[in-house]
């Protein structure tokens, strides 16, 4: 027997789909690979699940830096404010986190997951496990899809199969493959929110130390600035990582052609004269004493060997002996600790794939298909990115829900 429409993929987008077309008055098959449904909703957050943000639509939109245009529908018709109502209306309390991240009071990602779980039971959606293999048409329409253990019929599908990031969690890239066949074109899969790898050593040397309330700027090849933030990053065995590596990683996009490279500003609340003022006051108080000692008021202990030997100043230095040349390229290298870049880490391990479905095939209203009527797109499948705090996920939510309207009004009329 036919059903209504039928959801490919169990993630956040496919969920919220598919409880958006029951909701509508249409009777729903979600077809999902794994054994459990949101499975990246678990590392999400780090376990947390940062639901979304608070923040207005607008403010989504400004921390979206692929394609924000195509979203302004979806998600000013399901912004943030309303995501919040429809989980605690789900029995998930929520809290509002420093730069506004959005995470169930539990700290616990299971619980999003859970609720979304018993709505799809109460709402009784059938779940099977099957992975789809082709989308079938009839008259150049949507009519189901094929599955590696059966058919299954349909007057719509929605296409909610993620990305390929993360590929242990299911998202393997098996709907590029599917929306390509019915005439979509993909843009090439690149890591987004990833770590990224340094030429050199000087990071290794400094593994495992993090830092908050530092500043970074992202340059080009041309010195052009692409991309400036301040927040928390960390050092790694291969490089950098942390919140703000994260998002910066998303506005570096053409390593096959472009060079980047960071600048680090360790002591973003003072400015150039100040800064001078402050080393001024520690060479007076501290004469006799070596360089790197000084240095070790002014930085975490394991940066202070890899920046004295940066500043190329002798290590043993007193304090009154150092020239005002020396102390100008201190001053700049805490104000720009200079790492460069050599590319991202693998795709697998991004939080999010940059690249997918181009959204001009894609009506922005309904998540219909400009390539094959019936069939409806969402989630990261798109060629859609956002920054780190909750806003990848809200466009999982945003369009899921906008698929699932546009699906069951078309099924309905």
């Amino acid at each position: 027997m036919a059903t209504d429409i039928i959801v490919v993929g169990g993630g956040a987008a496919g969920m919220m789909a598919a409880l958006t077309a029951t909701e509508r008055g249409c009777s729903v098959l979600l077809v999902e690979r794994n054994q459990k449904m949101g499975r990246k909703l678990y590392i999400t957050g780090k376990g947390r699940c940062n639901v979304t943000n608070d923040c207005t639509p607008a403010e989504v939109l400004q921390n979206i830096p692929r394609n924000p245009k195509f979203l302004t529908s979806a998600v000013t018709r399901f912004p943030p404010e309303w995501v919040k109502e429809f989980f605690e209306g789900l029995g998930v309390p929520l809290k509002t986190e420093r730069g506004g991240r959005v995470f169930p009071q539990s700290d616990r990602a299971a619980d999003v997951i859970d609720a979304l779980y018993l709505a799809l039971r109460r709402r009784q959606v059938p779940i099977v496990q099957d992975r789809a293999v082709e989308l079938l048409t009839e008259d150049g329409h949507m009519v189901g899809i094929r599955g590696e253990r059966g058919v299954y019929q349909s007057r719509a599908v929605i296409l909610a199969t993620g990305g390929a990031s993360y590929p242990l969690t299911g998202s393997t890239g098996d709907g590029y493959t599917l929306a390509a066949g019915k005439g979509h074109t993909i843009l090439p899969p690149s890591p987004s929110l990833v770590p990224l790898v340094e030429e050199g050593t000087l990071c290794r040397r400094m593994q495992g130390l993090s830092l908050r309330n530092v500043a970074v700027k992202v340059r080009n090849q041309k010195k052009k600035e692409i991309y400036a933030q301040q927040g928390e990053l960390l050092f790694t065995h291969f490089g950098l990582s942390g919140p703000l590596i994260l998002s910066a990683s998303a506005h570096m996009r053409n390593f096959e052609w472009d060079h980047y490279y960071i600048l680090i500003d360790l002591k973003p609340a003072l400015d150039e004269e100040t800064l001078e003022q402050r080393l001024l006051r520690e060479f007076a108080a501290y004469p006799n004493q070596a360089f790197h000692n000084i240095l070790e008021r002014l930085l975490p202990r394991l940066m202070v060997p890899v920046a004295a030997e940066l500043s190329d100043i002798p290590k043993d230095t007193p304090g009154n002996s150092i020239t005002k040349g020396q102390r100008r390229r201190l001053l700049e290298l805490l104000k720009g600790f200079r790492v460069d870049i050599a590319g991202p880490r693998p795709i697998e391990e991004a939080i999010i794939t940059a690249g997918g479905v181009k959204v001009s095939e894609v009506d922005p209203h309904t998540m219909m298909s400009k390539c094959c009527p019936g069939l409806y797109l969402a989630g990261e499948l798109l060629d859609l990115d956002a920054y780190t705090g909750g806003f990848n996920l809200q466009i999982a939510w945003s369009t899921g829900r906008a698929a699932g309207e546009g699906a069951a009004q078309s099924v309905l009329e």
